[in-house]
């Protein structure tokens, strides 16, 4: 490992405090876990093979990880798959990688992007299952989630978001998010300060999102108040029902 300076142990340190803190609040991880970490290769997925695998040696639960990437043909997002390898073989986890491609045109009624992550989604289920692990890690940070929030909000009508952990009955599986209560500027940062090797990413239906702009919302909302992603998260957990609207007789 690099050598750091006290201020990057310190934010470091921090880091995978807040992380911790995420575990036990939610109760994400449990003694004899067996997880599948989904690699996309960006940052955050990176940052959760490090810190999950820096935690699994501490065996307080004990668990064990392993790590899936999923490649799709028809999409020029190109993964350096050896480095990927080498950065779990580095925390002691397994890598697997899949392959797949679909039809962006097989069902109009669904986005690009909704189609190609129910694709991958579906292939890390089936891993899941095939490798005998009952939960997947996904590098979901804070900011994801308030955006998939507003995202909702604005779009579908539902005061709804990605959770700490979604139990996915139909799978019997549940689907945790460590990083959920750290901010993207920390994957940021740290992924400087490791120097996380930039995966290629060329993504014909990008453009077709919102989320871009949604970051701009958060982006004048901090400008607003500094600490509106605190309030923000805490709103989803003190939602008084009283002061909403409700159909007569319900």
């Amino acid at each position: 490992m690099e050598d750091l300076s006290k201020e990057e142990s310190s934010f470091i340190f921090k880091l995978k405090k807040t992380v911790n803190k995420t575990i036990h609040t939610y109760g994400l991880i449990e003694e004899g876990d067996r997880i599948l970490i989904g690699l996309s290769g960006g940052k955050d997925s990176l940052a959760l093979v490090e810190i999950l695998g820096e935690k699994m040696k501490i065996f307080n639960p004990r668990f064990s990880l392993l790590a899936l990437h999923v490649s799709v043909d028809n999409i020029p997002y190109q993964a350096d798959l050896a480095y990927l390898e080498e950065f779990c073989r580095n925390y002691h986890v397994p890598f697997i990688h899949r392959s797949i491609s679909f039809d962006a045109s097989e069902d109009n009624r669904k986005s690009p992007c909704f189609l190609c992550s129910w694709h991958r989604r579906k292939v890390l289920f089936e891993m899941a299952k095939e490798n005998g692990c009952r939960k997947i890690a996904l590098g979901h940070h804070m900011d994801d989630v308030l955006e998939t929030l507003l995202m909702n909000m604005t779009f579908q009508g539902a005061f709804g978001t990605m959770p700490p952990v979604t139990v996915m009955n139909k799978f019997d599986m549940k689907i945790i998010r460590p990083l959920c209560l750290n901010r993207e500027e920390d994957m940021r940062k740290l992924a400087e300060i490791r120097q996380y090797k930039k995966q290629q990413k060329n993504c014909p239906y990008e453009k077709t999102s919102h989320r871009s702009e949604i970051k701009g919302i958060l982006k004048q909302l901090e400008e607003m108040n500094p600490d509106f992603r605190s309030s923000m998260w805490v709103s989803m957990e003190n939602i008084q029902c009283e002061y909403l609207p409700r159909k007569s007789g319900k």
